[in-house]
């Protein structure tokens, strides 16, 4: 008498499991993966002047345009393919605070923290053109194809008209844990934007379709494997790694940090 309640109990406890097992299984397929971690060699190292606060770093040819922060120390200028100073610096405002920096359609960009200033200058002789306004606070800054894109030390990155400097569109950057904060300098190469997370001493690669963390480059000993004797956070907790760049026509990357005293070419593989 007992066993039809048996049998049905049974076939309960198995219609639940597979349920339960087609659950699981599309939530698998719907978890998002975590990023990739990449490897890199390093080609070359060129010291780097520790009195620049690196807050943008970008290569015209030949030539690397830098900005840097700090109020009262803030500057652009551009340095030859060997790192040495090209012309003169322009000094920001000493109430500005410089920030990322990119080159498009031959006029450099230069962001500002707090200022809610976009510089404008001519690529050429540096002379300043215009001023833009952005209503956020400026930190990373680079360009695709047809946008500026900027970062503001949030999750999110904006993509702006060049000459109003109106927001297009805005992606929300994530990973497998969530939402990543935080994000600051910006290098766009070949549809992939690369970033530093202030404080971490990694970048990450950002798919700019869905706003996914694909990859993750650990640059933990880079200092030590460039030769560098100490840790420049034992200066000051602000020099961190920040500053990428990417050169075509080497296919190199290169790095460095506020005020290190060396800028790596490598390549990430």
């Amino acid at each position: 008498m007992f066993k039809p309640i048996a049998l049905l109990f049974t076939a309960t406890i198995l219609l639940l499991s597979c349920n339960n097992d087609n659950e699981n299984t599309n939530a698998d397929a719907n978890a998002i993966a975590a990023p990739i971690n990449l490897d890199y060699s390093i080609v070359k190292v060129y010291p780097h002047d520790t009195s620049a606060y690196t807050q943008g770093l970008e290569w015209n040819g030949n030539t690397i345009i830098e900005s840097t922060g700090l109020e009262g120390k803030s500057i652009l200028h551009v340095l030859d393919s060997n790192q040495k100073q090209l012309g003169t610096k322009v000094k920001l405002l000493a109430a500005d605070f410089g920030e990322g920096a990119t080159l498009f359609n031959g006029k450099i960009y230069q962001l500002t923290w707090k200022s809610h200033k976009v510089y404008v200058y001519n690529a050429k002789t540096l002379a300043k053109e215009k001023e833009l306004y952005w209503p956020y606070e400026g930190w990373g800054l680079t360009h695709n194809d047809t946008a500026l894109i900027v970062s503001t030390g949030e999750s999110n990155i904006y993509f702006v008209d060049p000459t109003t400097f109106t927001i297009k569109k805005t992606l929300g950057v994530f990973n497998n844990f969530g939402y990543v904060s935080n994000i600051n300098e910006l290098e766009y190469v070949n549809g992939k934007l690369y970033a530093n997370v202030y404080g971490r001493n990694s970048i990450i690669v950002i798919d700019l379709i869905t706003g996914i963390v694909t990859n993750t480059v650990d640059f933990s000993n880079l200092l030590a494997q460039s030769g560098v004797k100490y840790d420049p956070l034992t200066i000051d907790p602000g020099y961190v790694l920040n500053g990428i760049a990417y050169k075509p026509s080497t296919h190199s990357f290169f790095i460095t940090g506020k005020c290190w005293p060396v800028m790596v070419e490598l390549k990430i593989k």
